[in-house]
């Protein structure tokens, strides 16, 4: 008797995780038809233009979330996205470099700390004034920009160098999304509707291991990169 309670309870077990994984299915493909929705509405592009504000400077989630949407709602404006959110990333950095050179001791310093680097502050600081340009090319990276930008106002990177390597990457960074968007058509919607968890999965890893490589980058380790030894 006891042997067959335990032979029902796998095909249960089985059912139900079969339904959780459908249930957390459902609830992604609810939330990406929500924002397709949305991706031609009157408030689409200032949503937009805040996300990529906002993830320049403290918010730690990417644009592209809205950017993608948007240009499978519409192939024939991807690269105009791609340069709409370019410059809302600039202006964006533009507030991280003010946090981190005029309020670091306040929000700035709260904002590094939230992100789990308060610990690494003075090898951070060290690291970035003897490669801080090189770092900054990192804006074509999954690292998080928003430590970028703070980082170089704190290490009183030049301004107009900090705005014009912002200004390369970051348009590099969109509009390669909006280029294999554009090139792959249709084909691109089908492909993230068909894998849009995995998908999902794999860009929320890339944001977590941008973290570690960024708390690896600021850390006492990175003096020993010989791209960084030239001074």
């Amino acid at each position: 008797m006891r042997v067959a309670r335990k032979a029902g309870e796998a095909p249960e077990r089985a059912m139900s995780e079969s339904v959780g994984a459908q249930e957390r299915k459902g609830l992604l493909r609810n939330l990406y038809d929500w924002v397709m929705r949305h991706a031609d509405g009157p408030w689409a592009w200032w949503v937009l233009a805040g996300l990529s504000f906002a993830e320049s400077s403290f918010f730690p989630t990417p644009p592209d979330i809205m950017m993608i949407p948007m240009i499978l709602a519409n192939r024939r404006r991807a690269f105009l996205l791609g340069a709409w959110t370019a410059l809302w990333s600039v202006i964006g950095g533009l507030l991280g470099y003010a946090l981190g050179s005029l309020l670091y001791d306040s929000v700035g310093r709260w904002l590094i700390e939230v992100y789990g680097m308060g610990g690494d502050i003075a090898a951070f600081q060290h690291t970035f004034i003897k490669c801080g340009p090189l770092i900054v090319l990192q804006g074509l990276t999954p690292i998080p920009y928003k430590l970028i930008t703070i980082a170089s106002g704190f290490a009183h990177l030049p301004l107009l160098l900090f705005l014009g390597l912002s200004t390369v990457t970051r348009t590099v960074r969109f509009m390669l999304v909006a280029t294999a968007l554009y090139a792959m058509g249709e084909r691109a919607r089908v492909f993230i509707e068909k894998y849009l968890p995995i998908i999902v999965t794999v860009l929320l890893v890339i944001v977590v291991a941008g973290f570690f490589v960024a708390r690896y980058i600021f850390s006492g380790s990175a003096d020993s990169f010989s791209v960084c030894n030239f001074r």
